[in-house]
């Protein structure tokens, strides 16, 4: 099955914006002094950007 360069690209966009939405989530807890709520923010943070690294990795090698 191709990969859909379109629909890639669109997830890609929604990650980002996604992660975006979870850094100022954290923020909010680092000003709220809410360390267990911020720790974990971080990591789905993290998280998300290694997952958009690859995905935008995927698509630029698809886009060869």
């Amino acid at each position: 099955m191709p990969v859909d360069l379109a629909e890639l690209s669109s997830l890609s966009a929604t990650l980002s914006e996604v992660t975006k939405r979870i850094s100022s989530l954290a923020d909010r807890a680092v000003a709220a002094k809410d360390e267990d709520t911020t720790a974990v923010l971080h990591g789905v943070e993290r998280a998300l950007v290694g997952a958009g690294r690859r995905l935008d990795r995927l698509l630029r090698d698809q886009g060869r």
